[in-house]
């Protein structure tokens, strides 16, 4: 097998397996078949698969409520996930965080937040104690286009660049906040045009082309490391659901809703057809691939369902540091 070939049906497999895990997720909590909110990330995934293909396991990611593809593409176990999804004793943080807060050090994954914006100053901190600890890693911090307009963004940049701060901001602009819509609340036609007034290079790119995402992210790190500052990567992009299962805030124009969910747009049946395309494998290869994944996906789901409630007094662990 070509490095090629590898490369891509390995971004392949892990935007396949982000989009199993969330549209599971959403037909559970959908149905009432498992507790807590989900926010599905289905229609986002060339954004963190592009991005994290790129960071190692000493580079650090700081997510948001809408956090799932990030943590999948850094390689988080999926059983955890779903077990925490559960609140099992099983999960990243034993049943306690949930969907939006799912964490794992070890893998650089210091965890998501349900606080818009609160993750662009997280990410700062980490990245003040990756440069102070003399490592040589990145903080890479996702948020979406609503945190924009609130003050931990430009607080947060701002610190970035004056203290020079191994950060990179990653956008994914999808149009909406919540539920209203991107040019009710901005009048800028792009976002990445807020860099210069931090003195950082700001970009904005078709976040549905994973390729393109995994390029500018690796172009973002080396400017970093070669001392050119900081970069704000603005993604467009749309997310295939509303806010979160359960929302039914009719913010959505179908024909713009039709026309992103189209093979032609969408991140992974495009980036199925460029493969094609290339030769680089079959349609029943992907298909394969597509099978194998769903299996996965399922059989990490029963895991979690199936995992034990934590223990009533559990719930005095982790409360206060122990000396």
């Amino acid at each position: 097998m070509n490095n090629k070939k590898e490369e891509y049906l390995s971004l392949y497999r892990t935007m396949v397996r982000i989009r199993a895990f969330d549209e599971r997720a959403a037909e559970l909590s959908k149905n009432g078949m498992m507790p807590g909110l989900v926010h599905p990330y289905s229609g986002q995934e060339a954004i963190a698969v592009g991005v994290c293909s790129e960071l190692k396991t000493a580079d650090c990611i700081v997510s948001n409520h809408r956090g799932h593809g990030h943590i999948i593409a850094k390689g988080a176990d999926i059983k955890k996930m779903w077990a925490e999804l559960y609140g099992k004793s099983t999960g990243y943080s034993g049943g306690r965080s949930g969907s939006m807060h799912i964490a794992d050090v070890s893998l650089g994954i210091i965890g998501a937040n349900g606080i818009v914006a609160a993750g662009l100053i997280i990410a700062n901190g980490v990245a003040f104690a990756l440069d102070y600890l003399k490592r040589d890693a990145v903080c890479v911090c996702f948020f979406g286009d609503g945190s924009t307009n609130r003050g931990p963004f430009h607080e947060a940049l701002n610190l970035a660049s004056i203290w020079n701060l191994p950060t990179i901001f990653v956008n994914e602009n999808n149009g909406l906040a919540s539920s209203t819509l991107y040019h009710e609340t901005t009048n800028i036609e792009r976002l990445s045009d807020r860099a210069v007034s931090y003195g950082m290079t700001g970009v904005t790119i078709d976040g549905n082309d994973v390729l393109a995402v995994k390029k500018t992210t690796r172009e973002a790190i080396d400017r970093l490391k070669a001392g050119g500052g900081q970069t704000l990567i603005e993604c467009i992009t749309w997310r295939h659901h509303q806010h979160y299962i359960g929302d039914d805030s009719p913010c959505k124009d179908p024909v713009e809703q039709a026309r992103w969910l189209s093979r032609e747009m969408d991140p992974i049946t495009r980036f199925e057809a460029r493969i094609l395309e290339e030769s680089l494998a079959t349609g029943p290869e992907l298909s394969d691939i597509r099978e194998q994944v769903m299996s996965e996906v399922l059989e990490a789901q029963a895991y979690g369902m199936n995992s034990p409630d934590p223990e009533p007094d559990s719930m005095y662990e982790h409360v206060y540091e122990e000396r």
